[in-house]
């Protein structure tokens, strides 16, 4: 007598449950958003640093806790890469974020100063990547000078001024009244160097604030010195690249583009005009990478 087995499908394996994260997958990934706020921190200079991007990359369970872990402390994740590390910018309600309101009022509590503080920080952006191409190429570095800034902002200042002699709107405008075009008078008025009897910029010369701004971008990891000709010359990095680009849409950021000024520093790049820009305004607390207050 033949028997007749039966075959059956095998039953399918039972999804594996994701692994828990443990208190030590926390700590590294804390740690990794530790290393992120250390913007002078190379990856290519600390192992551990290395190791923690490597497994960010490789483990996506480990990237969203990290990501997860930055967004707590209102981080915002720009990129995680070998070139810019774990680059992160603060929310605007993150204990992290910089003011520009808190950051002038370390040098001077007059409203001006605040605004041309935040102008100056717009202008070295602007100039340091003054073509949507530079801005979007990893490997484009931005090189500024202190001088050429100032140089630039008057530049810009005398197209202003041709601007409001063509509308019929040279009249002298409040010092807090918002838009550039309050702005180019207050400029224009301050002194280029002022310099004390000791050869030192004074602090409310335009090179003064300007020079203020690009230790700050310095100190921050945002830019680095490269010598002292022209008041100081600087050249960005990568993480002031993916700072500048997520600040790229602000409405001071167009209507700087707006007036297409040629850049002074060697005149090969011209700034592109935005488009749709007459309705927007220059608050008097716009600046890269601050927030209103």
């Amino acid at each position: 007598m033949t028997e007749h087995v039966e075959w059956s499908e095998p039953a399918a394996a039972a999804p594996s449950a994701p692994a828990a994260v443990t208190p030590a997958d926390a700590a590294d990934a804390a740690r990794l958003v530790a290393f992120g706020l250390q913007p002078k921190l190379q990856p290519a200079r600390d192992q551990e640093y290395a190791d923690l991007l490597r497994r960010y990359r490789e483990d996506p369970a480990f990237a969203r806790l990290a990501d997860a872990v930055a967004t707590g402390l209102g981080l915002i994740v720009l990129e995680v890469s070998p070139r810019a590390g774990m680059a992160v910018t603060a929310a605007e309600d993150s204990v992290f974020a910089v003011r520009m309101g808190d950051y002038a009022r370390r040098t001077s509590a007059d409203g001006s100063d605040r605004f041309l503080h935040g102008l100056a920080h717009l202008a070295v952006a602007a100039l340091a990547f003054p073509r949507p191409e530079d801005l979007a190429d990893d490997g484009y570095i931005g090189r500024v000078t202190v001088n050429g800034v100032d140089a630039f902002v008057r530049q810009a200042c005398r197209k202003l001024e041709e601007r409001a002699d063509e509308q019929g709107e040279n009249t002298d405008p409040a010092t807090d009244a918002p838009g550039l075009e309050a702005a180019w008078r207050i400029w224009v008025r301050r002194s280029a160097t002022g310099a004390t009897k000791d050869a030192r910029r004074l602090a409310g010369s335009t090179t003064g604030i300007i020079g203020k701004a690009v230790a700050f971008l310095t100190d921050s990891g945002f830019l680095q010195r490269t010598g002292d000709d022209n008041g100081g010359t600087y050249r960005t990095t990568a993480r002031y690249q993916l700072q500048v680009r997520d600040m790229a849409g602000s409405a001071a950021m167009a209507e700087l583009l707006e007036l297409g000024v040629v850049p002074v520093t060697d005149g090969t790049a011209t700034l592109l005009p935005a488009e749709d820009t007459d309705h927007l305004e220059l608050v008097a607390d716009a600046g890269l990478p601050f927030h209103s207050a």
